[in-house]
């Protein structure tokens, strides 16, 4: 690239790794790996949902949706949000996005101004930090302490300022898997009530709850309904991550204005995709359940092996996600070597915590995925034994 064109780029994004999601992907296609690193599911996706997906493609539309998405699926998100926690949603609060990432950037586009400030927990998804500073805005770290990852109410209010806008929030939590409790919820609705703030809540993760756990949205707590946006997502629900069919809900001054930023990043999503989804929404309750008991049995069977082959594992209440912990496991590698060797020399694919994190992150720690199949499960396990024979 000639000193001109290298001159005009947007330095924001010169400087930027590839996402260590697709970085780990890639080597692990390039060695032949087992992949637990990427966090999707090689299983569990409703048959009814895929049928309802090819009926659509034939018979409805194939022309751009409304930007904010199908009035059908923008009704049934609602729905099935006031069906299952109590709310009192309507359409009108509903805009339907490319995926839970474009939901994200669109609610932190039309919140955050150039000089802003945003609380993030960390460690936190590597989209928010990079989308903030795209904004103009400034991402400010509050570090959730390992092996609990507990909310710091004292911690949280020292990092506020004059500048601080919002804090984006994420419950349940990647890559921790930890499900806040009450006292912690009540913790980021009191900061946000007294401090004017609105919270971005990353709840995306909402029904991947494991021993049978259940799930509080933020805007349901007392004042926060009028300040909180909601980020959901069809791809977690029903385990179709590639379909890439995300929302945001907000109350009636806000959700137009996530829209504005929306209409110009992807417009509007496939209208076969958006049939097939309010078809699961409105008639998939009873799918819940099983997925879950699905998930859970497969954490159950990646964490008794991990176990067994000499590593500590962290507890995990939700997502599909588990944090070894190198350290007590016997491994003085720091994550990122860890990953690199194991990849390597082992044959599995696994992401380093520090890649969460910009600000002192957890070097002790790595995720693995374990929403897969049980001979996925056993292949990853008997490759992170090798791993720990090779590196302990």
């Amino acid at each position: 690239m000639s000193a001109l064109c290298a001159a005009a780029m947007n330095p924001l994004y010169e400087r930027m790794d590839t996402s260590v999601f697709e970085r780990m992907s890639g080597l692990a296609a390039k060695f032949e790996a087992v992949n637990l690193g990427q966090g999707f599911p090689d299983f569990g996706w409703p048959p009814e949902i895929l049928d309802a997906a090819a009926t659509a493609v034939v018979e409805g539309s194939n022309q751009y949706a409304p930007s904010r998405g199908t009035m059908a699926l923008r009704q049934a998100v609602a729905a099935h949000y006031n069906r299952h926690f109590g709310e009192e949603l309507e359409a009108e609060q509903v805009c339907v996005t490319s995926g839970a990432t474009e939901a994200l950037g669109s609610a932190i586009l039309a919140t955050v101004q150039p000089g802003d400030e945003v609380l993030i927990l960390t460690p936190a998804y590597d989209s928010y930090a990079p989308t903030i500073r795209r904004a103009g805005g400034t991402p400010v770290e509050v570090a959730l302490q390992p092996p609990e990852w507990r909310i710091d109410g004292d911690a949280l209010a020292r990092a506020i300022t004059q500048k601080t806008r919002a804090i984006l929030f994420n419950n349940p939590h990647n890559p921790a898997g930890r499900l806040f409790g009450p006292d912690e919820l009540d913790v980021i609705a009191a900061l946000a009530r007294d401090h004017d703030l609105i919270v971005i809540s990353d709840e995306v993760w909402e029904h991947i709850l494991l021993d049978g756990r259940r799930f509080t949205p933020l805007a349901t707590l007392p004042g926060m309904a009028e300040r909180t946006i909601k980020v959901g997502s069809a791809g977690k629900i029903f385990s179709l991550t590639g379909w890439k069919v995300g929302w945001i809900v907000a109350a009636p001054e806000l959700a137009p204005l996530v829209a504005r930023a929306h209409q110009f990043l992807t417009f509007s999503t496939a209208p076969n995709l958006q049939a097939a989804v309010a078809f699961g929404l409105n008639d998939g309750d009873a799918w819940l359940q099983p997925m879950r008991d699905r998930f859970q049995r497969s954490r159950d069977l990646m964490a008794e092996g991990l176990r067994a082959a000499g590593f500590t594992t962290l507890d995990v209440a939700a997502t599909y996600f588990m944090c070894v912990d190198l350290a007590a496991s016997g491994i003085a590698l720091d994550d990122e070597s860890f990953a690199a060797a194991a990849v390597e020399k082992a044959g599995v694919a696994v992401i380093p915590l520090s890649a969460f994190a910009e600000r002192d992150p957890p070097r002790h720690l790595v995720r693995v995925c374990f929403s897969k199949k049980d001979e996925t499960i056993e292949a990853g396990v008997a490759a992170m034994a090798r791993a720990r024979e090779m590196l302990a």
